[in-house]
Protein backbone atom coordinates (compact mmCIF):
# COMPACT_ATOMS: atom_id res chain seq x y z
CA UNK A 1 0.00 0.00 0.00
CA UNK A 2 1.47 3.35 -1.00
CA UNK A 3 1.64 6.17 1.51
CA UNK A 4 -0.60 8.32 -0.67
CA UNK A 5 -3.24 5.61 -1.26
CA UNK A 6 -6.78 6.91 -1.51
CA UNK A 7 -9.31 6.21 1.21
CA UNK A 8 -11.25 3.01 0.68
CA UNK A 9 -15.02 2.61 0.86
CA UNK A 10 -16.17 -0.99 1.13
CA UNK A 11 -19.72 -1.64 -0.08
CA UNK A 12 -20.94 -5.20 0.48
CA UNK A 13 -23.92 -5.87 -1.75
CA UNK A 14 -24.31 -4.36 -5.22
CA UNK A 15 -28.07 -3.91 -5.15
CA UNK A 16 -29.98 -0.66 -5.43
CA UNK A 17 -29.28 0.49 -1.87
CA UNK A 18 -25.59 -0.39 -2.03
CA UNK A 19 -25.17 1.52 -5.30
CA UNK A 20 -27.08 4.54 -4.00
CA UNK A 21 -24.80 4.71 -0.97
CA UNK A 22 -21.68 4.18 -3.07
CA UNK A 23 -22.66 7.16 -5.20
CA UNK A 24 -23.10 9.34 -2.11
CA UNK A 25 -19.83 8.50 -0.37
CA UNK A 26 -17.54 7.07 -3.04
CA UNK A 27 -16.41 10.20 -4.91
CA UNK A 28 -12.65 10.70 -4.64
CA UNK A 29 -12.22 7.36 -2.89
CA UNK A 30 -11.58 3.80 -4.01
CA UNK A 31 -14.82 1.82 -3.89
CA UNK A 32 -14.40 -1.88 -3.18
CA UNK A 33 -17.67 -3.45 -4.27
CA UNK A 34 -18.28 -6.97 -2.95
CA UNK A 35 -21.09 -9.28 -3.97
CA UNK A 36 -21.94 -12.97 -3.90
CA UNK A 37 -22.60 -12.87 -7.64
CA UNK A 38 -19.67 -12.02 -9.89
CA UNK A 39 -21.90 -10.84 -12.73
CA UNK A 40 -23.87 -8.51 -10.46
CA UNK A 41 -20.70 -6.97 -9.04
CA UNK A 42 -19.21 -6.50 -12.50
CA UNK A 43 -22.35 -4.88 -13.86
CA UNK A 44 -22.67 -2.51 -10.91
CA UNK A 45 -19.00 -1.59 -11.12
CA UNK A 46 -19.33 -0.81 -14.83
CA UNK A 47 -22.21 1.56 -14.11
CA UNK A 48 -20.25 3.34 -11.36
CA UNK A 49 -17.11 3.62 -13.48
CA UNK A 50 -19.22 5.16 -16.22
CA UNK A 51 -20.19 7.83 -13.71
CA UNK A 52 -16.59 8.61 -12.76
CA UNK A 53 -16.02 6.40 -9.71
CA UNK A 54 -12.88 4.38 -9.04
CA UNK A 55 -14.20 0.86 -8.44
CA UNK A 56 -12.74 -2.55 -7.84
CA UNK A 57 -14.75 -5.71 -7.19
CA UNK A 58 -14.49 -8.88 -5.20
CA UNK A 59 -16.74 -11.94 -5.12
CA UNK A 60 -17.62 -12.59 -1.48
CA UNK A 61 -20.03 -14.90 0.29
CA UNK A 62 -20.67 -13.20 3.63
CA UNK A 63 -21.78 -16.51 5.16
CA UNK A 64 -18.23 -17.84 4.64
CA UNK A 65 -15.85 -16.82 7.44
CA UNK A 66 -12.70 -17.12 5.33
CA UNK A 67 -14.23 -15.10 2.51
CA UNK A 68 -15.17 -12.27 4.87
CA UNK A 69 -11.70 -12.22 6.42
CA UNK A 70 -10.15 -12.17 2.94
CA UNK A 71 -12.38 -9.26 1.94
CA UNK A 72 -11.25 -7.24 4.96
CA UNK A 73 -7.61 -7.98 4.18
CA UNK A 74 -8.07 -7.04 0.53
CA UNK A 75 -9.68 -3.75 1.53
CA UNK A 76 -6.86 -2.88 3.91
CA UNK A 77 -4.30 -3.64 1.17
CA UNK A 78 -5.90 -1.02 -1.08
CA UNK A 79 -5.58 1.84 1.40
CA UNK A 80 -7.01 3.20 4.64
CA UNK A 81 -10.50 1.71 5.11
CA UNK A 82 -12.52 4.71 6.17
CA UNK A 83 -16.07 3.56 5.41
CA UNK A 84 -17.68 0.12 5.44
CA UNK A 85 -21.25 -0.39 4.24
CA UNK A 86 -22.90 -3.78 4.65
CA UNK A 87 -26.10 -4.13 2.61
CA UNK A 88 -26.01 -7.80 1.62
CA UNK A 89 -28.88 -10.05 2.64
CA UNK A 90 -31.67 -12.38 1.57
CA UNK A 91 -35.39 -12.02 2.17
CA UNK A 92 -38.07 -14.37 3.55
CA UNK A 93 -39.39 -15.02 0.05
CA UNK A 94 -35.97 -15.70 -1.45
CA UNK A 95 -34.39 -18.13 0.97
CA UNK A 96 -34.79 -20.88 3.54
CA UNK A 97 -34.62 -20.39 7.29
CA UNK A 98 -31.07 -21.79 7.32
CA UNK A 99 -29.88 -19.49 4.52
CA UNK A 100 -31.39 -16.41 6.14
CA UNK A 101 -29.68 -17.18 9.44
CA UNK A 102 -26.34 -17.83 7.75
CA UNK A 103 -26.40 -14.73 5.52
CA UNK A 104 -28.39 -12.11 7.39
CA UNK A 105 -27.47 -12.99 10.97
CA UNK A 106 -24.11 -14.78 10.99
CA UNK A 107 -22.78 -12.96 7.94
CA UNK A 108 -23.37 -9.55 9.48
CA UNK A 109 -21.68 -10.60 12.73
CA UNK A 110 -18.63 -11.81 10.80
CA UNK A 111 -18.43 -8.58 8.80
CA UNK A 112 -18.52 -6.53 12.01
CA UNK A 113 -15.75 -8.65 13.52
CA UNK A 114 -13.49 -8.65 10.48
CA UNK A 115 -13.65 -4.92 9.78
CA UNK A 116 -13.24 -4.01 13.44
CA UNK A 117 -9.65 -5.17 12.94
CA UNK A 118 -8.87 -3.12 9.82
CA UNK A 119 -11.01 0.02 9.86
CA UNK A 120 -8.93 3.18 9.94
CA UNK A 121 -9.01 5.64 12.86
CA UNK A 122 -11.81 8.09 12.23
CA UNK A 123 -13.59 5.54 10.05
CA UNK A 124 -17.23 4.55 10.17
CA UNK A 125 -19.32 1.51 9.39
CA UNK A 126 -22.96 1.03 8.56
CA UNK A 127 -25.16 -2.07 8.55
CA UNK A 128 -28.43 -2.05 6.66
CA UNK A 129 -30.80 -3.92 8.95
CA UNK A 130 -34.62 -3.74 8.64
CA UNK A 131 -37.78 -2.56 10.32
CA UNK A 132 -38.46 -6.29 10.71
CA UNK A 133 -35.99 -6.22 13.59
CA UNK A 134 -38.32 -3.84 15.41
CA UNK A 135 -41.52 -5.65 14.51
CA UNK A 136 -41.32 -8.49 17.05
CA UNK A 137 -38.84 -6.95 19.46
CA UNK A 138 -37.84 -6.63 22.15
CA UNK A 139 -37.46 -10.34 22.73
CA UNK A 140 -36.95 -11.84 26.18
CA UNK A 141 -33.93 -10.28 27.92
CA UNK A 142 -31.95 -13.52 27.82
CA UNK A 143 -32.59 -13.84 24.08
CA UNK A 144 -31.48 -10.27 23.40
CA UNK A 145 -28.38 -10.73 25.55
CA UNK A 146 -27.44 -13.91 23.69
CA UNK A 147 -27.93 -12.30 20.27
CA UNK A 148 -25.80 -9.34 21.32
CA UNK A 149 -22.90 -11.05 23.06
CA UNK A 150 -22.53 -14.69 21.98
CA UNK A 151 -19.18 -15.42 20.32
CA UNK A 152 -19.76 -15.16 16.57
CA UNK A 153 -18.57 -18.70 15.90
CA UNK A 154 -21.19 -19.99 18.36
CA UNK A 155 -24.13 -17.84 17.28
CA UNK A 156 -26.00 -20.41 15.24
CA UNK A 157 -25.59 -22.97 18.04
CA UNK A 158 -28.01 -20.98 20.20
CA UNK A 159 -31.02 -23.26 20.82
CA UNK A 160 -33.61 -20.68 19.83
CA UNK A 161 -31.89 -20.27 16.45
CA UNK A 162 -32.34 -23.93 15.52
CA UNK A 163 -34.53 -23.94 12.38
CA UNK A 164 -37.16 -26.07 14.11
CA UNK A 165 -37.44 -23.46 16.85
CA UNK A 166 -37.44 -20.48 14.49
CA UNK A 167 -40.45 -21.86 12.64
CA UNK A 168 -40.72 -19.67 9.54
CA UNK A 169 -38.60 -17.61 7.16
CA UNK A 170 -40.44 -14.45 8.25
CA UNK A 171 -39.48 -15.04 11.88
CA UNK A 172 -35.91 -15.97 10.86
CA UNK A 173 -35.63 -12.65 9.06
CA UNK A 174 -36.99 -10.67 12.01
CA UNK A 175 -34.64 -12.43 14.43
CA UNK A 176 -31.69 -11.83 12.14
CA UNK A 177 -32.41 -8.14 11.74
CA UNK A 178 -32.89 -7.67 15.48
CA UNK A 179 -29.55 -9.41 15.94
CA UNK A 180 -28.00 -6.96 13.44
CA UNK A 181 -29.05 -4.02 15.58
CA UNK A 182 -27.82 -5.65 18.78
CA UNK A 183 -24.50 -6.75 17.26
CA UNK A 184 -23.88 -3.23 15.97
CA UNK A 185 -24.42 -1.92 19.47
CA UNK A 186 -21.86 -4.26 21.01
CA UNK A 187 -19.47 -3.96 18.03
CA UNK A 188 -19.31 -0.21 18.63
CA UNK A 189 -17.00 -0.96 21.58
CA UNK A 190 -14.48 -2.89 19.45
CA UNK A 191 -14.65 -0.33 16.64
CA UNK A 192 -14.21 2.46 19.17
CA UNK A 193 -10.88 0.99 20.26
CA UNK A 194 -9.63 1.81 16.76
CA UNK A 195 -11.14 5.29 16.90
CA UNK A 196 -13.96 4.29 14.56
CA UNK A 197 -17.76 4.19 14.74
CA UNK A 198 -20.44 1.79 13.53
CA UNK A 199 -24.21 2.20 13.26
CA UNK A 200 -27.23 0.61 11.64
CA UNK A 201 -30.15 1.80 9.56
CA UNK A 202 -33.40 -0.17 9.69
CA UNK A 203 -35.37 0.72 6.55
CA UNK A 204 -38.98 -0.15 5.94
CA UNK A 205 -40.17 -1.13 2.47
CA UNK A 206 -37.69 0.38 0.03
CA UNK A 207 -38.53 -0.15 -3.63
CA UNK A 208 -35.77 -2.37 -5.01
CA UNK A 209 -35.89 -5.56 -7.08
CA UNK A 210 -35.64 -7.56 -3.84
CA UNK A 211 -38.57 -5.66 -2.34
CA UNK A 212 -40.64 -6.17 -5.47
CA UNK A 213 -40.21 -9.92 -4.99
CA UNK A 214 -41.69 -9.56 -1.52
CA UNK A 215 -44.48 -7.24 -2.67
CA UNK A 216 -45.64 -9.77 -5.24
CA UNK A 217 -45.29 -12.72 -2.86
CA UNK A 218 -47.68 -14.39 -0.40
CA UNK A 219 -47.77 -11.30 1.85
CA UNK A 220 -48.79 -8.95 -0.95
CA UNK A 221 -52.08 -7.91 0.68
CA UNK A 222 -50.37 -7.13 3.97
CA UNK A 223 -47.80 -4.93 2.28
CA UNK A 224 -50.54 -3.01 0.52
CA UNK A 225 -52.17 -2.44 3.91
CA UNK A 226 -48.81 -1.27 5.22
CA UNK A 227 -48.61 1.36 2.51
CA UNK A 228 -52.12 2.62 3.19
CA UNK A 229 -51.89 2.72 6.98
CA UNK A 230 -48.34 3.99 7.53
CA UNK A 231 -48.10 7.70 8.39
CA UNK A 232 -45.91 8.39 5.34
CA UNK A 233 -48.49 6.75 3.06
CA UNK A 234 -45.87 5.40 0.69
CA UNK A 235 -42.80 3.20 0.37
CA UNK A 236 -39.24 4.51 0.43
CA UNK A 237 -36.48 4.87 -2.15
CA UNK A 238 -32.81 3.81 -2.17
CA UNK A 239 -31.76 7.47 -2.37
CA UNK A 240 -33.50 8.18 0.92
CA UNK A 241 -31.56 5.36 2.58
CA UNK A 242 -28.38 6.76 1.03
CA UNK A 243 -29.12 10.18 2.54
CA UNK A 244 -29.35 8.62 6.01
CA UNK A 245 -26.25 6.53 5.36
CA UNK A 246 -24.20 9.53 4.26
CA UNK A 247 -25.07 11.30 7.49
CA UNK A 248 -24.18 8.34 9.72
CA UNK A 249 -20.93 7.74 7.83
CA UNK A 250 -19.96 11.41 7.83
CA UNK A 251 -18.32 13.73 10.31
CA UNK A 252 -21.63 15.33 11.27
CA UNK A 253 -22.50 12.17 13.21
CA UNK A 254 -19.19 11.88 15.03
CA UNK A 255 -20.92 11.44 18.41
CA UNK A 256 -23.22 8.65 17.16
CA UNK A 257 -22.11 5.04 17.42
CA UNK A 258 -23.88 1.77 18.26
CA UNK A 259 -27.18 3.31 17.15
CA UNK A 260 -29.96 1.98 14.93
CA UNK A 261 -31.92 4.50 12.88
CA UNK A 262 -35.44 3.27 12.13
CA UNK A 263 -36.65 4.76 8.84
CA UNK A 264 -39.84 2.93 7.90
CA UNK A 265 -42.33 5.69 7.11
CA UNK A 266 -44.00 5.09 10.46
CA UNK A 267 -44.90 1.42 9.97
CA UNK A 268 -43.58 0.45 13.40
CA UNK A 269 -45.47 3.38 14.89
CA UNK A 270 -48.68 2.10 13.25
CA UNK A 271 -48.05 -1.35 14.73
CA UNK A 272 -47.47 0.09 18.19
CA UNK A 273 -50.60 2.23 17.92
CA UNK A 274 -52.75 -0.70 16.84
CA UNK A 275 -53.46 0.75 13.39
CA UNK A 276 -51.74 -2.21 11.77
CA UNK A 277 -51.53 -5.88 12.75
CA UNK A 278 -48.92 -8.49 11.86
CA UNK A 279 -49.87 -10.99 9.16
Amino acid sequence: MSRDAKEVVVVIGSGSIGLAIARRVGAGRTVLLADYREQAAAGAAERLRGEGYDVTTRVTDVSDHDAVEALAAAAAALGPVTQVVHTAGVSPTQASIERILHVDLLGTAMVLDAFARVVAPGGAGLVIASMAGHRESPYAPETEHALATTETSQLLALPFLHPDQVGSTVHAYALSKRANSLRVQTAAVAWGKRGARVNAVSPGVIITPLALDELSGPRQEWFEQVRKVSPAGRFGTPDEVADAAAFLLGRQSGFITGADLLMDGGVTAALRAGELTLP
